[in-house]
């Protein structure tokens, strides 16, 4: 083991972040459990002074944890503190352009900011997802312009952000993927990572852990449009995709069960693919199953909202004039967050068609359900009078019977009330 990778490995290093939304905070806070010091640096002067007063934006970190690692962390937005760390990670947003091309603007600038304040003795980990070669592409260059020498000064790796918003599985328990700009490298950013987290996959270079990220989210990706492919074929031969599958679910090999829904939401499954397929064009290769699954998966809420036609015109109603009950906007269950969403998609379509949409989603909460344009329903009781209830994103905890009741007929998109076992006769599923 190199002397720098003993450091990381031995010592009581300093962790910097870069970017402290709902990959970077978790990650800041998993330095802090393992009893190594933070210096978290964001942009954003409102989000480095809530953190300050131990006020979390991010679902996955509460304020009373947040506020026990204060004496070990620190939140900045000069630049310069940054070079009280270590290591520094970066965890910035990498979205996609108007063309649905990768948009590098944060990562850039995070680049920059290196160029301004790295110094020898740092590691550099990219963490934001993109295209295969970023990581050798903007931040060599970077330490580079600081004068600084890979594997004698500095060393920089990749390692992707896995990180399930509202899940089971916290960031200090997530296995991580590491490739270094070079083997030396790779061997540092991962003894760095071993502090963190109880697995370390370390791979020959950050372009195959760059494409290992891409590949498990383009897998997800695939295989929900392949589901919602399916369910679409279901409903045309009278077939519940909700029974099929899990008579499919029961073979103890060759099969994993995937779930149709209303669309797929979020910083992950709808970008992450793209930049793949951006790179491939780049290439001249063909990405003929990520293009397939992108136009299902895209035209999902299109569906959704033409079989809630469908059904209202069964009763002698149509979208035009009913009053309709969206039961969650967030992207996924149980986090409070609406990037990408598409339940939000399905309302806006809803609304467009003449519906008079209200909206149930106690984590989105009543100001944001405004700002989109809709009505706020506090809590769906029997006398709320609803044509028909839309489940969109399936929160925990959530009274579905109640919704039940509140409305003449149910649109389940998520299957919850097979899944809670709840058995009535206005619930139609996707």
């Amino acid at each position: 083991m190199s002397d720098q990778a003993t450091f990381f490995a031995e010592s009581d290093w300093t962790a910097g972040v870069v970017g402290l939304g709902y990959v970077g905070l978790p990650l800041l806070m998993a330095s802090v459990a393992q009893g190594l010091r933070a210096v978290g640096f964001d942009t954003s002067e409102e989000v480095v002074d809530r953190l300050r007063r131990g006020v979390s934006h991010v679902d996955d970190v509460s304020d009373s944890s947040l506020t026990e690692a204060l004496d070990r962390a620190s939140f900045t937005h000069d630049p310069s503190d940054l070079s009280q760390a270590h290591a520094i990670f970066i965890c910035v947003p990498s979205p996609l352009g108007r063309n649905r091309e990768p948009n590098l603007a944060y990562i850039e600038a995070a680049a920059g900011t290196i160029a301004d304040v790295g110094r020898p003795g740092q590691l550099i980990v990219l963490e934001s997802t993109t295209y295969p070669g970023t990581t050798e592409d903007l931040l060599v260059p970077a330490v580079e312009k600081a004068g600084l020498t890979l594997d004698e000064d500095v060393w920089v790796a990749y390692s992707p952000e896995r990180v399930s918003p509202g899940g089971a599985l916290k960031t200090s328990q997530i296995p991580k993927v590491v490739g270094g700009i070079t083997a030396e490298s790779g061997l540092v950013a991962a003894a760095a990572y071993r502090r963190l987290v109880p697995e370390v996959r370390l791979v020959s270079t950050a372009r195959a852990a760059e494409m290992s990220k891409l590949l498990e989210n383009t897998y997800r990706a695939v295989n929900i449009g392949l589901i919602n492919e399916i369910a679409q074929l279901s409903h045309g031969l009278d077939i519940d995709i909700w029974e099929v599958i899990d008579a499919a679910a029961t073979k103890p090999f060759g099969f994993q069960a995937f779930y149709p829904g209303p669309g797929v939401g979020g910083h992950c499954i709808p970008l992450d693919p793209q930049y793949l397929a951006w790179k491939a064009r780049g290439a001249n290769l063909s990405t003929r199953f990520i293009e397939t699954a992108e136009q299902v998966n895209s035209h999902m809420p299109d569906y959704v909202v033409s079989r809630v036609g469908e059904s209202l015109n069964a009763a002698g109603r149509a979208i035009n004039g009913s009053r309709l009950l969206v039961v969650g906007l967030a992207y996924k269950p149980d986090v409070s967050d609406d990037r990408e969403s598409a339940s939000l998609e399905v309302a806006r379509k809803l609304k467009a068609r003449g519906g008079d949409v209200h909206v149930f989603d106690p984590l989105i909460g009543p100001e944001r359900i405004l700002a989109h344009g809709f009505e706020f329903e506090d809590s769906p009781d029997s006398g709320a009078g609803y044509d028909m209830a839309v489940i969109l994103t399936d929160h925990s905890g959530a009274p579905y019977r109640e919704i039940a009741r509140a409305a003449t007929r149910v649109f389940d998109t998520r299957g919850v009330y097979r899944r809670l076992g709840i058995v009535l006769d206005n619930v139609e599923a996707l």
